[in-house]
């Protein structure tokens, strides 16, 4: 990498995080007076809090729950990755909840996934609910939710937000409890002002973007969305549903908790496309699809993302996690020969599809214009052809530069 180009963000007029790599073009993003981001800032008030306070008010609703003696306790929504095993030795091992574990499964496990998910369910020996859409079902609303939302993973959002809703009025489960803070990574809330209050639709807002009946098409019927449908607020209320992150009453540490869960209950590691972490979403095999998306959209992915938590937490300099963030966001991932075949589109196709939804947004930085002269000037100042693997880097109108 030349010296000119060493340390600086991948789009030069971009506005960025004075403390870390997270841009403009972030759904929700908020800076400061100083510009700095609110993720920033809340990682800075993390320092602050009062944890055994916390930690306290996290015991009274427990206790709360604990006291209504019903079939169980609460509910996890697990996929076996890091944060639900970490939730379930917490909650079980040091509170002794009876905890129903509830997961919708993307049907896209790796096999890392699959062994992960199984361990913990043995590990902990807990009752556990899960729900597999038919495949042809994810095939077609992967090709839908491109269209739709500029992401490849629609069915995985809605699904994740709905199914647990769906178990906990049936079972008649008031207590549902994620993991991380909002606070951790997406900024939308921080520690000084948590989102507590409960949002029935707030995975859709978020992730999913649509509704169940936005996804029907001529080749998606009304019938088959049950499992994205999420349960009328009359259910809810009559059940008094509510939910909770660990992560706003307990210390959250990622790295530290990985190794915990790795060392202490066999989970296990592994390569995940698009980021230099080999635990964040470990086990989906679409997840580089899905940050590659991203990237193609909004100019940054989970490199981003994972670059940005590191300099927050004194492990990366701001320049190396640019350089870092560069490398993993703008790789083409391998899994994106799959995503093609089961979806149906080209790679032409799916490169004008996101360039459609990348203009959308409307954002200056991230034009035609821009955005393929971004990828020129990082092409250009990379070492070597051999370092680019021959991988071709995307254009604005899915013509790819050579290298």
């Amino acid at each position: 990498m030349s010296d000119s180009t060493y340390g600086k963000p991948l789009f030069a007029n971009m506005k960025y995080c004075l403390r870390c790599c997270m841009p403009e073009s972030n759904e929700g993003v908020l800076f400061d007076e100083m510009g700095v981001c609110q993720a920033c800032q809340s990682a800075e008030q993390k320092m602050r809090i009062d944890w055994v306070e916390r930690e306290a008010e996290l015991r009274g609703i427990l206790d709360h729950y604990k006291g209504l003696k019903k079939d169980y306790d609460c509910i996890i929504p697990i996929s076996g990755g890091k944060d639900s095993t970490f939730q379930l030795h917490v909650l079980t091992k040091i509170y002794g909840m009876r905890t129903l574990a509830v997961t919708f499964s993307h049907t896209w496990f790796s096999e890392t996934g699959k062994y992960n998910l199984q361990n913990c369910l043995d590990k902990f020996d807990i009752d556990h609910v899960m729900f597999s859409p038919s495949r042809k079902l994810v095939d077609k609303l992967a090709r839908q939710s491109l269209l739709k939302i500029g992401d490849s993973c629609w069915h995985c959002h809605s699904g994740v937000g709905a199914f647990p809703l769906q178990v906990a009025v049936k079972y008649q489960i008031p207590l549902l409890i994620w993991g991380e803070s909002l606070a951790e990574l997406s900024g939308r809330s921080s520690y000084r002002n948590p989102i507590r209050k409960f949002d029935r639709d707030y995975f859709t807002k978020v992730s999913a973007k649509r509704y169940p009946e936005e996804m029907v098409c001529d080749e998606i019927t009304l019938r088959e969305m049950s499992a994205f449908r999420l349960p009328s607020v009359e259910d809810i209320e009559a059940v008094g549903v509510i939910g909770i992150n660990l992560g706003d009453f307990i210390f959250w540490d990622d790295e530290r908790q990985m190794e915990f869960v790795r060392d202490v209950y066999d989970w296990r590691e592994d390569k995940v496309e698009g980021s230099y972490k080999r635990y964040k979403s470990v086990e989906c095999k679409m997840a580089g699809v899905h940050d590659y998306t991203k990237f193609l959209k909004r100019g940054f992915g989970r490199g981003t993302d994972h670059a940005s938590v590191d300099v927050r937490t004194g492990l990366l300099t701001r320049a190396e996690a640019f350089e870092l963030a560069k490398k993993h966001d703008t790789e083409r991932p391998d899994a994106l020969d799959w995503y093609l075949q089961i979806s149906g589109f080209t790679e032409e196709e799916f490169r004008t599809v996101m360039a459609e939804h990348r203009r959308a947004l409307n954002i200056d930085h991230l034009s035609d214009e821009s955005f393929t002269a971004a990828m020129e000037r990082y092409r250009q100042g990379r070492e070597t052809p051999a370092s680019a693997k021959n991988k071709p880097l995307p254009t604005a109108d899915g013509t790819p530069i050579a290298v």
